[in-house]
């Protein structure tokens, strides 16, 4: 592993600065500051670009020439491969791990159960990545800038995805220590052995992941401590990248579905940030319908966008409703619970720029029970691909979609799989369990009450008669 990638680029680059996304302020600043919001009116940042003088290729067919260029880390990496289209950093600053070597895998086992044409339906698997998760793309880009900035020490609140992302560049870098804040039983074993494993500072509170967002982000402010969570627009910088690596598995056409589960809103922000960018260069003309789709037990996009109405309005969300429903999950004490425990959040926080994604993408969210999570994660699993619960949601969510005829069966869709089975590995065993108390305490408190798709284990005596015999029969 590489602490930076070497190339001939080695001077500051000034292409970059941070804006205000409110229409209303779009105040700017410099990219080599630290700050996760607007310091004018408090709203969220994006990375942007003097496109003007940046040396954007003329059709993005002109990236497959870096592949030959693979021994050179930058060009190696899925993220900075594409370093034209964020060149916020210098080739010689690039933190990288080789990140992004990530799969989009066709596939009509999975269609079918979608009810997709054949042919129709892609898998964009993201669990390859070196931590498992998705967060390798924009962890890259956001360490990359704690390290220009010089940060010692880099913190995030997270269910999981995060700690684990965060923890291993840290500890394959040395650049600087890991900082982690979760909740109380709010991580799954998978991730927190992650953290635990590469040496982060591992702090549990008691509270939810929104209570460990909240005490990060004082705690990051007061102790001068660079905060690596999405609400910091480098992040996302790098996650756009996952589009970029999705249509060069096309070969550069254009889906008509992008379909992504929705916790944070990190994903769906990054992804419409970077087709809005390729079609002001020109480089598409035209761009995918983007479906956002919650768990049912934490589904507040789904309750602000679908139900309250709530738009992104041009850069002027009102904020009457969000304030109005934030209060609600306040007096009722309304907490994220689902076996999705990567989504299991109440207060996303680029709700705003999801917004804005759902309006310049024809978007739409929807939310799924677990039962149908867990059903769409073991029909994946037959396919080939070992996804944790929340990845599942997008399938999940593609099948509802199919089935109210949102999708047409003739689309093409890809569903983003976030994260590695081996995530959440308890789940799995308790859906393809016979023990039913194994099964109840896991997964009955959240709703599910069958496994409609599962494996069990053949239980035989230790004899050879019996074990041929079973085989025969189940095989």
């Amino acid at each position: 592993m590489l602490q930076t990638a070497q190339a001939h680029n080695a001077q500051q680059t000034d292409l970059a600065f941070q804006q205000c996304i409110n229409a209303d302020c779009k105040a700017t600043y410099d990219a080599n500051t630290i700050r996760t919001s607007c310091d004018k009116c408090g709203d969220l940042l994006d990375i942007a670009y003097d496109w003007d003088r940046a040396a954007v290729p003329n059709k993005l067919s002109d990236f497959e020439q870096f592949w030959s260029e693979r021994t050179n880390p930058v060009r190696f990496s899925g993220v900075w491969r594409f370093h034209e289209l964020l060149p916020f950093a210098p080739q010689d600053k690039l933190v990288t791990v080789g990140e992004g070597q990530t799969l989009l895998q066709q596939t009509d086992r999975v269609g079918d159960y979608v009810g997709m044409n054949h042919g129709q339906l892609h898998l964009q698997y993201e669990g390859m990545n070196p931590s498992g998760s998705f967060k390798d793309n924009g962890m890259c880009a956001a360490v990359t800038h704690a390290s220009m900035m010089g940060a010692k020490r880099a913190a995030c609140a997270s269910t999981g995805n995060t700690s684990a992302s965060l923890a291993l560049y840290c500890s394959a870098t040395r650049l600087m220590k890991a900082v982690i804040f979760i909740g109380s039983g709010k991580i799954s074993y998978g991730k927190l052995s992650q953290a635990l494993d590469y040496g982060a500072l591992t702090v549990q509170i008691a509270g939810d992941f929104d209570d460990a967002m909240l005490r990060v982000r004082e705690v990051a402010s007061e102790l001068g401590i660079y905060l690596v969570n999405s609400v910091n627009p480098f992040r996302l910088e790098g996650q756009k990248t996952i589009m970029f690596r999705v249509l060069e598995s096309l070969g550069w056409e254009i889906p008509d579905w992008i379909v992504v589960p929705g916790g944070n809103l990190g994903n769906s922000s990054a992804f419409a940030k970077a087709f809005m960018e390729l079609k002001q260069h020109g480089l598409i003309d035209k761009v995918p319908r983007l479906a956002v789709i919650n768990a049912g037990g934490a589904d507040t996009l789904y309750e602000l966008y679908e139900r309250r109405g709530v738009r992104w309005n041009a850069g002027r969300v009102v904020m009457d409703p969000i304030v109005d429903y934030n209060d609600k999950m306040d007096r009722e004490h309304i907490r994220a619970d689902t076996i999705a425990s990567a989504i299991e959040i109440n207060r996303p926080v680029n709700l705003k720029k999801c917004l804005r994604a759902l309006d310049f993408m024809d978007g739409v969210v929807r939310q799924v029970p677990d039962q149908d999570i867990l059903d769409a994660k073991a029909k994946i699993g037959e396919g080939g691909f070992g996804c944790e619960p929340a990845s599942a949601a997008s399938v999940a969510g593609a099948k509802l979609l199919r089935r109210e005829g949102v999708i047409a069966p003739s689309d093409r869709v890809v569903c983003v799989l976030t994260g590695h089975e081996l995530k959440d590995p308890s789940a799995t065993v308790a859906y393809h369990t016979s023990d039913q108390d194994v099964f109840n305490k896991t997964l009955g408190s959240r709703g599910v009450t069958k496994a409609s798709y599962a494996n069990r284990a053949v239980a035989v005596p230790n004899e050879l008669d019996d074990i041929i015999k079973a085989i025969q029969l189940y095989s």
